[in-house]
């Protein structure tokens, strides 16, 4: 199967807005991408019936991602935020049905960065809170034609969904056309025994997918076996984009939020290029045999 191939504008900046993402999408373009990401840290940064214009005219798919920063929360002890989220996430299905994409992707359950113990008790209430909070924005997703697609984020990120497992159990009463699981290979890489065992068990419920050599830089030259990863796609009926999932150390809270250090390539437009190069081969090669 040949999919399309995407990356998200944390590659190069943050956080987006109208004309860093008329240059960002010129690069992508250029470089030979499909699809482009779009992070909606701030409801209003970036219009999107501009950005729905632009992408256009350069032939690229849009897709929106969310960010869980500060207060932002769908488990947490105070109803008040508990809404607040909820709205914010229904205005990110509305920028995305603005714009034209047709999944909304992220760890849409609790703040990035927050872990704590629990119980098994304790596990099951928070869960509950979970299916309780996201039920409305997953009916507002229906209404929109828009899936979302919940990423189990590394151990160092979150305490409430790290596995596919974890992702499949929570989530399980809702999951459906309006709602499956966003798997990113960096996360995989870190919580999975096997990589590809946890994307075959996702079958039917892959929503969107992200990549990232296992450094958190360049496609290709990282220790993933990208080939066997393919083919789990492949035996889980995933057809949609791969999407390139890096970050610039430039920006102090994103470095910060995602631990970039050291420089992951010798230029961001490298990253991406070396990505791209590396997957269009190998699905060139893949189509060959």
């Amino acid at each position: 199967m040949r999919r399309s191939l995407g990356v998200n504008t944390w590659v190069w900046v943050s956080p987006l807005d109208d004309e860093r993402l008329e240059r960002i999408a010129t690069v992508a373009a250029s470089l030979g991408f499909d699809a482009i990401e779009l992070p909606v840290e701030s409801v209003g940064d970036w219009d999107p019936g501009r950005a729905r214009d632009l992408l256009g005219g350069l032939r690229l798919e849009p897709f929106v991602v969310g960010a869980m920063g500060s207060g932002r929360d769908l488990v947490d002890e105070s109803p008040g935020v508990i809404e607040n989220t909820q709205d914010y996430l229904r205005q990110c299905i509305d920028i995305a049905a603005a714009v034209g994409a047709g999944v909304v992707a992220g760890p849409f359950y609790a703040r990035t960065g927050r872990t704590w113990r629990m119980t098994p008790a304790e596990r099951a209430r928070t869960i509950d809170r979970l299916r309780e909070s996201l039920r409305p924005v997953v009916d507002h997703a229906a209404t929109h034609g828009v899936v979302i697609g919940i990423e189990p984020l590394n151990r160092y990120e979150t305490s409430l969904i790290n596995t596919v497992e974890q992702g499949l159990d929570a989530l399980d009463p809702l999951l459906g056309d309006h709602l499956g699981l966003a798997l990113d290979s960096y996360h995989l890489n870190i919580e999975e025994k096997r990589i590809t065992d946890a994307v075959r068990a996702a079958s039917g419920h892959i929503a969107h997918v992200q990549v990232s050599g296992n450094d958190r830089g360049a496609v290709g030259d990282d220790h993933i076996d990208w080939p066997s990863f393919l083919d789990a796609l492949d035996d889980a009926g995933y057809a949609g984009p791969l999407n390139l999932e890096s970050f610039t150390g430039d920006n102090e809270t994103i470095a910060t939020a995602a631990s970039i250090w050291r420089p992951l390539a010798r230029s961001q437009d490298e990253l991406a290029e070396r990505s791209l190069r590396y997957l269009r081969q190998l699905q060139d090669e893949r189509t060959r045999q």
